[in-house]
């Protein structure tokens, strides 16, 4: 493979992981930035994301948990990729204002700690409950074939100029993301909605005084923020695994995209995201070097190396990429 063709296929497997992040950051941005809530179940909207896309979308075969021991050993509907892809976010949403409604709003004027605790406690509790009723296999999305008559879904695709080929649906996932963050943008900056959710954040006493109940603007806030997790979780699944446990894998850069781009920014997270998907592909593409007799694997590092972004970024710009002088991280 030439050196341009390398240099594409890391580009575009570096931008569909980032976009993952960056679907789950803007999420998490918008709820600690404009609500100040730390919420540490936002894996558990994820993994509930791809686990209802994954039923939507097939029929799987359930061999261990409660579900098998009920007699329940195949589950799913098989209404296809794009009922699941149209579905979810609508559901995760509905799921989104439950827990601003009966965990988030009770908490918050407490302390962080509190807020963490709670919601980290939720997380754990998802997970073992698709644990206990599913059991621990590993699921497989059966990708999409075809999108409304223009590119195939699934399969390679060539790449103009060069000897590569590509996995189409990172492609999709690149541009179902970049389309899901201009809308969030759009809605944030340049809506009455937006406008009453941020004055909300910086003078919620004084929105109220003007005859606006603050909290229903937060409570569609956090559903769309619970969305956009539903939908990193379906189209995150035609490459990836799907198990009870990715919740809480993903969770971690999650949150390191949205310190690394800044709390409150859709801007930073979008430019975290990437960060994070270029630094994780790139190691990961480098294999094994050997240096006089020495070998060293670079795919195990991939995970340390966002870590060592987050360090470098947080020590010569605390706020963030793209955050603000006020916010402190």
């Amino acid at each position: 493979m030439s050196l341009v063709g390398e240099l594409i296929v890391l580009l575009v497997n570096g931008l569909q992981t980032g976009a993952i992040y960056v679907l789950l950051a803007i999420g998490l941005s918008i709820i600690l930035g404009t609500l100040k809530f730390v919420n540490f179940a936002h894996g558990a909207l994820f993994v509930v994301g791809a686990y209802a896309g994954l039923l939507i979308t097939q029929e799987i075969s359930v061999s261990n948990g409660k579900l098998a021991e009920w007699g329940y050993t195949t589950l799913g509907l098989e209404w296809g990729y794009f009922a699941a892809l149209a579905i979810v976010p609508v559901l995760v949403f509905v799921v989104g204002l439950a827990m601003e409604r009966f965990v988030a709003r009770p908490f918050y004027d407490r302390p962080d700690t509190d807020q963490i605790l709670v919601t980290f406690g939720l997380a754990i509790v998802v997970q073992e409950v698709i644990h206990a009723l599913i059991g621990p296999q590993t699921y497989g999305y059966e990708a999409p074939t075809s999108a409304f008559g223009l590119l195939p879904m699934t399969g390679p695709i060539a790449v103009p100029l060069s000897d590569v080929t590509i996995n189409v649906w990172r492609l999709w996932v690149i541009a179902i993301t970049a389309a899901l963050v201009l809308a969030v943008y759009v809605i944030v900056e340049y809506t009455d909605f937006g406008l009453v959710v941020k004055a909300g954040t910086r003078d919620p006493e004084m929105v109220r005084l003007l005859g606006i109940r603050i909290t229903r603007p937060y409570l569609v806030m956090f559903g769309i923020g619970a969305a956009l997790a539903g939908i990193a979780g379906v189209v995150g699944g035609p490459l990836q695994n799907t198990n009870p446990e990715i919740g809480m894998t993903i969770l971690v850069p999650a949150f390191l995209t949205v310190v690394i781009g800044g709390v409150g920014s859709i801007r930073g997270a979008v430019l975290g995201g990437t960060l994070i998907g270029m630094v994780q592909v790139t190691l990961i593409s480098l294999g094994s070097l050997s240096l006089g007799g020495f070998t060293l694997n670079f795919s195990p590092w991939s995970q340390v190396g966002i870590y060592v972004l987050a360090i470098v970024v947080l020590l010569t710009r605390p706020q963030g990429l793209l955050g603000s002088e006020e916010v402190s991280v």
